[in-house]
C-alpha cells in the first residue's frame, strides 16, 4: 500500500477533477502491475495495472489507495473490471466520498465472493487526495500558500520591487510544486509589478496549471503575460463564495503564491491547508521592506493560524520549511 501511495503522490496536480490514485497487484510475493490515475483523470489506476498484470491477475491481491469506482461513467467502472479479472482480494485505504461510488464498489466486491479489506494507511490515502474530498464536502480546493522571504521576512523592497530570492535549486523546487497543483492563484499587484508567465519551467515535467488573479478592481490591461494562458480573473471580494466558483471547474488543488496581501487575507478566512515558506539566508531588502505576510508575524505563524511545522529541507544555501494542518 506505501507503494501504491507513492505512485499516486506523482499524479498530483495531473488528474482532476479526478483522484489520484494508485493500484499495485501483487501475486506469489511479486508485484506483476502497478499503475496510477493517467494524466486527465484516465484511464483509472486499476484499470492500467490489470493490463499490466494480464493472465497474472487471476489470484493475486490488489493494494488500491481509493475504494474502485462502481459506476459506468467514460470508463468501465473498476470493480468490474478487478471482478473479471479474477482477483481474490483487495486491500482498499479509503473509501470514496463520491455518492455514485461510496460504499457501492466495496459491496460489488464483495458480493463477487472478493474478500475486501477497508482502512489499510488511511490517513496517509486522505492527504494525498484531500483536495477530492474538500471539493465534495467543503465545495472548496485544497489550498497550498507559498512565499519566499529574505533572512529578515521580506519579499520585496517597500515600492514592491523585487528580483531573485532563492537560489536555482530551491526555485526548481518550487517549481515542481507548482506543478502538483491544478492551479496557480496570485494577486493583481503581482501580476502589474513582475508581470510572471506563471508557468511551469522544469525539465521533463509537462504541466500546465490554471491562472486565477484577484483583481477586484479590474485593474489588469489585458496584454499581460498571463493572458497567453487564458486566465481566470477573480472580482469576487468573499473569498469564500471564489473558493466554491473555483471548485465548480474541476480544481481540487489551489496554490496562493502572493502577495503578501492575498495570502493575508486566506490565512484570515481559514481557508488553507499548508504553507510553502522558501528562506534564504541573506539580508537582501531593509527592515522597512514589504513583510511576507501582511498584518501577520509569519515567524510567528503556528501562534496565529492553525498550521504546524512539519517538515524542513535544505536547499543548498537556502531553506524550505513546510507548515500543515493537523486534522
Amino acid at each position: 500500500m506505501k507503494s501504491a501511495l507513492n505512485i499516486a503522490r506523482h499524479g498530483l496536480g495531473r488528474t482532476s477533477p479526478n483522484p489520484t490514485v494508485g493500484c499495485v497487484i501483487v501475486k506469489d510475493n511479486h508485484v506483476v502491475g502497478r499503475a496510477r490515475t493517467a494524466d486527465e483523470g484516465r484511464p483509472h489506476a486499476e484499470t492500467i495495472a490489470l493490463a499490466m498484470a494480464g493472465d497474472k491477475a487471476k489470484g493475486a491481491t490488489a493494494y488500491v489507495t481509493l475504494e474502485p469506482c462502481s459506476h459506468e461513467g467514460k470508463t468501465p467502472p473498476c470493480t468490474n473490471a478487478l471482478i473479471n479479472a479474477g482477483i481474490k482480494k483487495v486491500y482498499i485505504a479509503l473509501q470514496d466520498i463520491d455518492s455514485r461510488v461510496s460504499g457501492q464498489g466495496i459491496e460489488m466486491l464483495k458480493a463477487a465472493g472478493i474478500e475486501v479489506e477497508v482502512g489499510l494507511l488511511e490517513k496517509e490515502a486522505y492527504q494525498i487526495n484531500k483536495g477530492f474530498f474538500l471539493r465534495h464536502s467543503h465545495n472548496r480546493p485544497f489550498i497550498s500558500l507559498k512565499t519566499a522571504t529574505t533572512s529578515n521576512g521580506k519579499i520585496a523592497k517597500a515600492d514592491g520591487n523585487s528580483k531573485w530570492i532563492t537560489g536555482d535549486l530551491a526555485r526548481r523546487r518550487a517549481h515542481l510544486i507548482r506543478a502538483q497543483h491544478d492551479a496557480i492563484a496570485v494577486g493583481v499587484n503581482t501580476v502589474l509589478i513582475d508581470d510572471p508567465t506563471l508557468t511551469t519551467r522544469l525539465d521533463g515535467i509537462k504541466h500546465r496549471a490554471k491562472i486565477i488573479v484577484f483583481d477586484r478592481n479590474n485593474r489588469l490591461s489585458g496584454k499581460e503575460n498571463i493572458f497567453k494562458h487564458d486566465p481566470l480573473i477573480v472580482t469576487e471580494p468573499d473569498l469564500n463564495a471564489a473558493m466554491k466558483h473555483i471548485s465548480t471547474l474541476s480544481i481540487t488543488r489551489l496554490m496562493v503564491e502572493g502577495g503578501a496581501g492575498l495570502i493575508s487575507a486566506f490565512l484570515k478566512e481559514d481557508l488553507y491547508d499548508q504553507l510553502y515558506w522558501f528562506k534564504a539566508p541573506q539580508k537582501t531588502f531593509d527592515d522597512d521592506g514589504l513583510d511576507a505576510i501582511s498584518h501577520f508575524d509569519i515567524n510567528d505563524i503556528e501562534k496565529n493560524t492553525r498550521l504546524k511545522h512539519t517538515q524542513n529541507l535544505s536547499l543548498n544555501e537556502d531553506v524550505l520549511d513546510i507548515y500543515q494542518t493537523m486534522e
